[in-house]
């Protein structure tokens, strides 16, 4: 469970005519509490979505209020968080590290209690299940965006997080592509907290969040949701 209690994030602008700088908020106090398996955030560029998605694993820190993820809170309890939530870039090169997806993956579990025999195994049964497992040593530069985006989230998911959040994961990539990779987020287990533009995607939501402006606009059913969106987009 996802719990916003009036968190907030401002950050120093330029300077105001006084020669100061001038705070400037980029997410004004959100509340709410997300328990559905299933949560999309949609909004314009520069509302404060991604903002709002990256306090959850404490990428991004409240200003005022806080942000608890089943009962852990992100600044106090930032390490243990990080090992619930898992976070997912929009472009996968800002997250594969490794030369190889074998390499990649085998990175991500390092920290987990396991030997070199069982990591190894769970490597392989990862990049399996994603399809990857014929591309295990190939260079990580050879791969499509489809398949870079795919290792992104093998990575991700090899570790067991109970939260998943994902920033515009199909945004880069093409129809086909951008279906593998719904198809695969719609079947996890995991709650998904789901930043798009795709409201198609955001449509097959249990909730979803409106962001404008860095405010939390609407917050409710799927299908009214997206109608909300649309019809803000309507009159810019």
């Amino acid at each position: 469970m996802i719990e916003f209690e009036q968190a907030t994030v401002v950050a120093q602008g330029a300077d105001g005519p006084d020669g100061r700088a001038v705070d400037v908020t980029i997410l004004h106090p959100v509340t709410c509490r997300l328990t559905e398996r299933r949560i999309a955030v949609v909004g314009a560029n520069g509302s404060g979505k991604s903002t709002l998605a990256r306090l959850v694993n404490g990428l991004a820190t409240p200003s005022s209020g806080r942000v608890v993820v089943d009962g852990l809170d992100t600044v106090r309890d930032g390490a243990a968080v990080r090992r619930r939530v898992g976070f997912v870039f929009t472009d996968p090169d800002a997250q594969l590290v490794m030369p190889t997806p074998r390499e990649d993956v085998a990175l991500s579990l390092r920290r987990l209690p396991v030997d070199r025999a069982e990591r190894d195994e769970r490597v392989r049964a990862v990049l399996g299940r994603f399809g990857l497992a014929d591309r295990a040593e190939v260079s990580v530069h050879a791969l499509s965006g489809g398949q870079k985006q795919l290792l992104a989230l093998a990575g991700v998911l090899a570790t067991e997080p109970a939260v998943l959040v994902c920033d515009e994961p199909t945004t880069l990539l093409d129809l086909r592509w951008r279906r593998v990779v719904d198809h695969l987020l719609d079947a996890l287990d995991q709650q998904v907290l789901q930043v798009t533009h795709d409201l198609e995607a955001a449509a097959r939501a249990d909730r979803v969040l409106v962001v404008d402006a860095g405010h939390v606009v609407f917050d409710g059913p799927a299908a009214d949701g997206v109608g909300h969106y649309r019809d803000l987009m309507a009159v810019r």
